[in-house]
């Protein structure tokens, strides 16, 4: 009796795991059905799931036209932006996220918090001063503009992961490399960053997520020069109509390299995330 209660309740759980799973994937689905559709079949009432006439003309209207002749320039801008802002956060979070797990103050939970609640201040509240800023400094609609903005907004998610991670590395190890000679730098570089590795990799892959998708930073701060792929989709959305079939297009083709990443990731984005969770 005992087994077939926990046999169905396994069942259900399961069963719920997956609906759950289903409902969190389901627009992503119709996004990428909806790209194969005509504009007209994409706006029917009712919709239709997968009887439709399938057609290829809405990518290749992207690749082709005056506007799809400039996809890759999004597209590398995007590389370029959220490979750019991951390095340069890496850059500032280990060393930071070091001092703060093993040498700790009285103050590094509160300085922790500080940084954290940044993250909960409205973008749009420093949107003008930021952009009148940039716009005197000359870095209006250029890549090392959202670098430096990617870069600060997602600092303090660095910072707390990877302090997280490097809580759990024993600092007697690190003790270890001092009393051989190991100057500061090296004890960085050469202890504590390989022993970090799965941690360090979680982190940025999701910074490179995060910065891949960010799209209010980029629609204001950018126009045509540095634009990422969040504004490609965004230029489907015009004063002549919402063009539902080429814009659910140009969401899939720049939905599909972040998504490939994670599948092929998602082993290391695990290991990472659970990295220290059991002793």
């Amino acid at each position: 009796m005992a087994r077939a209660i926990s046999t169905r309740r396994k069942v259900v759980w399961t069963g719920l795991a997956w609906l759950i799973g289903f409902l969190i994937f389901f627009p992503i689905l119709w996004t990428f059905l909806t790209s194969f559709k005509t504009e007209g079949e994409a706006i029917a009432s009712p919709p239709s799931f997968l009887f439709f006439r399938w057609t290829l003309e809405n990518y290749h209207d992207i690749l082709t036209s005056t506007r799809g002749e400039t996809y890759f320039h999004y597209f590398m801008n995007s590389v370029i932006i959220s490979v750019g802002s991951t390095v340069c956060g890496l850059i500032i979070a280990i060393p930071a996220a070091w001092a703060m797990a093993f040498s700790p103050t009285k103050h590094t939970k509160d300085v922790l918090m500080w940084m954290l609640s940044t993250k909960m201040l409205p973008p749009v509240g420093v949107l003008v001063p930021l952009y009148i800023i940039f716009r005197d400094l000359g870095l209006l609609d250029s890549r090392i503009g959202l670098v430096i903005v990617l870069t600060l907004i997602n600092l303090p998610i660095i910072v707390w992961m990877l302090y997280t991670y490097f809580k759990e590395i024993p600092g007697e190890i690190l003790e270890a490399a001092r009393m051989d000679g190991a100057s500061l730098m090296k004890e960085i570089i050469y202890v504590l960053t390989p022993m970090a590795v799965p941690g360090i990799a979680s982190t940025l892959l999701l910074n490179v997520i995060l910065a891949w998708n960010e799209a209010f930073w980029t629609l204001n701060l950018t126009t045509s020069k540095a634009a990422p792929l969040t504004a490609f989709i965004a230029s489907y959305s015009s004063p002549e109509g919402l063009f539902y079939a080429k814009l659910s297009a140009a969401s899939t083709m720049a939905i599909a390299p972040i998504v490939i990443l994670g599948w092929f990731s998602q082993k290391q984005l695990v290991r990472g995330l659970t990295f220290g969770a059991v002793k």
